[in-house]
């Protein structure tokens, strides 16, 4: 059992700040993650955790203990690599057996446990392989075994999917998270790939430039942003994101007005909404918030998404997956108020209405 806390955490490189007064308790038992784009610090972060970076100032706890300036191998803690780090003239039992073999595990033990762990990850056939023998996704799962063998009290990793193709980072997301609930191990996941933080956390710290801006389940983050940055960076595709002012409760902008928005005004306005709470209307419709040519259709299977020209940017919008819309075709779409997000230009901070 194993909870991770961060107090105050700081990390500088020169002159940079990597981290900047890092607060975040991780649960026991969580999959937490650390969720943004490169440069933003979740690696650096995860990192000091590891003991593989010192933290500037403020301390890190596992449970009660602090960890700071501790050896990273008395740290009990696991980490997988983006890079998988395979021993290559090892087979793929000795590559999970490995740290059992450093702390010197008994032989039965030793059998027992890599036996045990390669049954969870599908690894019992494979044994006897080299890594240059295996997939993609073999030596991921061979780098989890590693992990797992030594059943520390806290998993990291590292954008370990990032080098799989998309079948298969599809299959090891399922098996990742079956894995975490069976184990039930304390979890820090770094990822620039909100699909992924989306479908394995329980949950998000959402980063950028070193800070956390917003901390909450999946769910939260994508129906409840509070700030801009995570209104564009969660959502696929991103929520649309328009410029303009309010008066009056009623946002304007390039053709686009929305009422309903209780008394606001705002001069440096931004209006976010989903693509899925776009919808198409006949363009001689007169309750239609906006009417646009169509800029491109693209048929995804389950649904269609249709950009629209907007001024100088698009909006895009999901449509039934039969939709036939063509290229420069004006079209109709109308959006409801209370599915709308209104941001201050200026502090990137949410507007309530």
């Amino acid at each position: 059992m194993a909870s991770v806390t961060f107090s105050n955490v700081s990390k500088k490189f020169g002159e940079f700040v990597a981290v900047a007064n890092f607060n975040l308790d991780v649960r026991d038992k969580e999959f937490l993650v650390l969720l943004g784009p490169s440069g933003c610090g979740k690696t650096t972060t995860m990192r000091m955790v590891a003991g593989l970076e010192e933290a500037t100032s403020g301390d890190i706890y596992i449970n009660d203990d602090r960890i700071n300036g501790v050896l990273p191998k008395y740290r009990d803690v696991a980490m997988v690599f983006q890079s998988y780090a395979l021993y290559p003239h090892l087979t793929v039992e000795d590559n999970i057996g490995y740290p059992l073999k450093i702390r010197k595990v008994p032989p039965d033990e030793y059998k027992r446990r890599i036996t045990e762990v390669a049954r969870r990850v599908e690894l019992d056939g494979l044994l006897s392989r080299l890594p240059k023998e295996l997939s993609g996704g073999q030596r991921q799962r061979v780098a989890l075994a590693r992990a797992i063998v030594r059943t520390p009290r806290v998993f990291l990793m590292d954008e370990p999917l990032s080098n799989l193709d998309a079948k298969l980072r599809t299959q090891m997301r399922a098996e990742l998270k079956h894995l975490q609930h069976e184990l039930q191990v304390t979890t820090i996941y770094v990822t620039h790939d909100q699909i992924e933080a989306m479908t394995l956390a329980h949950r998000v710290a959402v980063m950028n430039k070193g800070v956390i801006e917003q901390l909450g389940t999946p769910r939260e983050i994508y129906n409840d942003p509070r700030t801009l940055f995570v209104a564009g960076f969660i959502g696929s595709p991103p929520m649309n994101l328009i410029p303009g002012d309010v008066k009056n409760g009623i946002f304007a902008s390039s053709g686009l007005r929305i009422g309903g928005l209780g008394r606001t005004d705002l001069s440096r306005a931004m209006l976010g909404v989903r693509a899925e709470d776009v919808h198409v209307a006949g363009s001689d419709d007169p309750d239609v918030n906006l009417v646009a040519p169509i800029y491109s259709v693209e048929l995804t299977g389950e649904n269609t998404l249709v950009s629209l020209q907007l001024g100088g940017q698009l909006m895009t919008l999901r449509a039934d997956k039969n939709f036939t819309g063509q290229i420069d075709q004006r079209v109709g779409v109308k959006i409801a108020s209370d599915r709308v997000f209104l941001f201050d230009a200026e502090s990137e901070r949410r507007v309530d209405f």
